[in-house]
Order: structure tokens, then sequence, then C-alpha cells
């Protein structure tokens, strides 16, 4: 083994004018082996045997780790390695873990090789990641042999036989009946004779699941069944669906899709208190402010609410919005609102013509000046003027959180500002009132 990784130097003098004999003491070796294997279960598994030459206390160390993890490598040999760390790890040490992420295409036979390592400690293996580009089935065959797993993360680019990407479908009986958490990326969900695609009801003990770039097939309803699922996440899901039906009473947290083309109906939304929603800009449809709102009203319990600026900006599209009376986010004791810039031309556009339409039942002057900010390159308000408000009507003491990751292109004092007094003086007021005086001085 010692051949196939480089060496590497662990230094342990501290600097601090100690004696020889203590400035030299291995510390953690001191340590005992299960406070050890548990430090480098941590570890890609590539970093946990190049430990085998630190010294004699540690040669053997790593091939009684409890985990593996084999994340995006790029060593050379890597099949090599693979081999011989499989054959050289203690079989009796019982596999808990296995982390496979080949960011890429991973050969047909070095998989075939980690998945039969993984069914020979199946009765043992509790969380199981796997993020490849290969043939799906031999995987979920594997996987379903894995009933003392509760914790579950795939992310897989099905090839076909002509070597295109083809579909990776979620199998209707995959029995894991100690599962809590589920990730699933790129899968599709196929439908029964109802219509209606129910794949995770099977699941008696999930509490956690997430979705990414799935589709559904053969149905128009997805329907997510299950009586203990506590965390639901939803992004970038197909548009081949309609809708979304939620039978979930034990639903707390709930991010919704990115895109909003499906309608979200059932019981499941009665009993969430925290959500997320961040609206898309790469592509718009005239529904969705009606969407937005339509599923702002439905939440009747709500406690914390995150969305981004995107979200806001379309939300304020709907005609009169400022005018609508909620029934809903009563008891809404946090909003948190993420500031990203906008870059939908369209979006831009759309925005424009509305704060327009809006300036226009107040004077002819407002509007002109108005026109001649934007003409002036005065940039859209991150956050419509009012809409804290209209979101806060029922909850008005809540607290409001403003972030970003984008430093550069907000003046987040002013933000706050704005929106702390916008009953006041409105951000837009304060920015086109500087820039037309700044022009015309």
């Amino acid at each position: 083994m010692s051949n196939l990784v480089p060496k590497i130097m662990i230094p342990f003098n501290n600097g601090r004018g100690m004696h020889d004999s203590e400035e030299n003491r291995d510390r953690l070796s001191d340590l005992p082996d299960c406070l050890l294997l548990h430090i480098l279960s941590y570890l890609n598994s590539i970093h946990a045997v190049q430990t085998c030459i630190l010294s004699t206390r540690w040669r053997h160390l790593w091939k009684h780790i409890p985990t593996v993890k084999l994340k995006h490598s790029t060593v050379k040999c890597f099949d090599k390695f693979l081999s011989k760390m499989l054959t050289l790890r203690d079989n009796s040490t019982a596999l808990r873990a296995l982390d496979l992420d080949r960011r890429g295409l991973i050969e047909a036979r070095l998989l075939e090789k980690i998945l039969n390592y993984v069914y020979s400690h199946n009765a043992h293996i509790q969380q199981l990641e796997i993020s490849v580009v290969a043939q799906s089935y031999p995987i979920l065959n594997c996987i379903s042999s894995c009933k003392a797993l509760t914790s579950l993360k795939l992310s897989l680019y099905n090839i076909g036989s002509k070597s295109t990407y083809a579909e990776t479908l979620f199998p209707k009986s995959l029995n894991l009946p100690l599962l809590t958490t589920l990730y699933l990326e790129n899968f599709t969900f196929c439908g029964g004779e109802n219509g209606c695609a129910e794949p995770f009801s099977i699941f008696t003990k999930l509490n956690s699941l997430v979705i990414r770039h799935s589709k559904v097939k053969k149905a128009q309803i997805l329907s997510i069944s299950n009586e203990t699922l506590v965390d639901l996440a939803m992004h970038y899901n197909s548009f081949n669906f309609v809708e979304i039906e939620l039978s979930t009473p034990s639903l707390c947290t709930f991010t919704f899709p990115d895109n909003l083309d499906q309608k979200i109906c059932g019981s499941g939304l009665s009993c969430v208190k925290h959500v997320s929603i961040y609206a898309p800009q790469r592509s718009f449809s005239m529904k969705y402010p009606s969407v937005l709102l339509g599923w702002l009203r439905e939440l009747a319990n709500v406690e914390s609410l995150k969305v981004t600026s995107i979200t806001l900006q379309i939300l304020f599209l709907v005609p009169d919005l400022l005018d609508v009376k909620l029934h809903s986010l009563c008891n809404l004791k946090s909003l948190d609102v993420e500031l990203i810039p906008l870059r939908s031309e369209l979006l831009i556009l759309l925005m424009k013509d509305n704060m327009l339409k809006k300036f226009i039942t107040k004077s002819h002057k407002e509007v002109v000046k108005l026109r001649e900010a934007f003409k002036l390159g005065m940039e859209l308000p991150p956050i419509p003027d009012g809409i804290v408000d209209f979101l806060l009507q029922n909850s008005p003491s809540a607290q409001v959180n403003i972030t970003t990751k984008y430093e550069d292109r907000f003046n987040l004092k002013q933000v706050e500002e704005s929106v702390r007094g916008e009953r006041n003086t409105s951000y837009l007021k304060q920015f086109c009132d500087c820039l037309i005086n700044f022009c015309f001085e």
C-alpha cells in the first residue's frame, strides 16, 4: 500500500520552548483507538490510508475505520488503490457508511467492485451516498438489500445502452424499513392506474426528503404521502406534471419548488411552520405572480418565512397587490429576505412597467421623474416598496432580516433603512430624487 500514497510529515513541535521529551511527544498517537478511528472516519479514504506511514502505531489503524469515503478523486491508479484498500481493510469491522462521489463517469467494473463490497456488508451499513454517472440498475439492486439503511443519498446520471443519458426509474418496491433521510437527484417517478405517482408512502420512518432534477412519468400528480415526514425540499424539478399533492400531517419545514408551474394542494401545508420560497428568474410566465400569492394564502400557521428578493419582485407584479387582504401569515415571527441581483431582462421590463403604472395614479410629474431616472440608469429597488408591510399585515411585530452574498451589488444599510421606514419615505423615492437632483444641478 505504501507505494501508492505520497509520504507526509506531521510536525508535533508546538514552538513554546518545551523540553525535548515533551516537545517530541506524539500526543495524537496517545489517544485511544476508538477516538482516532472516529476522527479518521471523517477523512476521504485516500487521506485516511496515508496515515499508515506515520508510525507503527498508525500502520494498520485505517483498516478498522467503519466508513469508506471516495470523494471525486483525481489520484492516479485509483482503480488499483481501491482494489487494495478493499482487500486489505479488516472485514471483521462492520461497514457503517459509504460515500462515493466520482463527479463523472465511473468504469463499470470499478462500480461493480464497490457495490459487491457494499453487498457483502449490507447487514450493517446505515448511511449510503452515491453520486456517479453509470448504469443505475445494479446500484438500485444493491441498495434494496441494505435493510439497515437510515440515510440514503443518490445522484445518478443513467447511461443507456447507446452511451446516452436514460431515465432512472425510482422503484415502487424499495423496502428500507429504517430509512429516515432520503435525497434523490435525477429520478423519474412512475404513476399508477389512477394517474398519480406516489413513491414515498412505503417509508414508514421517513423524516427528511429532498427531490432534485426529477420528473413524473405517466401521471399528472406527484403525491407525497407520508405520516412521519417533517422536512421536505424540492429543487429544479421537471415541468411535466401539474400538481403536487401533500398528505403529510407531520410536515414542519417545506422548501417550495424552484419552478412555479405546479399547483400545491392537500392537507400538508396547514401544519407547516417554516417555509422557504426561492422563485427563479431564468424562466418566467405571467401566471407566476398569482401562483406565489396562492401559495402564501395557504400558509396558515407558518412562523418563519425565507424568500429571495427575486421572489418578492415577482410577487409584486400581482395587480393591486398592496390592496389584497391576506388571511394567512398570522403567526409569522420572522421574515428573512436574501438579496439577489435581478438579471432577467423580461422581469426588469415588467417591473419597470408595473412601477410606471403605479406612479400614473399619483401624478404626471412623478411618472416623468421615474422615466428620466430609468434612462439615467437607475436600478430597480431590490425589495419593492410596501411589500414587506403587505407580508406582515397580520404579524406586524415579526422580525425582518435582510442578507446578501453580493455585498458589492447592494447597499445593505440603505435597503434595511428603506424597509424600516417605507411608510414614510420609500427607497424608490429617495433614489429617484437624489439621482434627478444630481443630474440636473
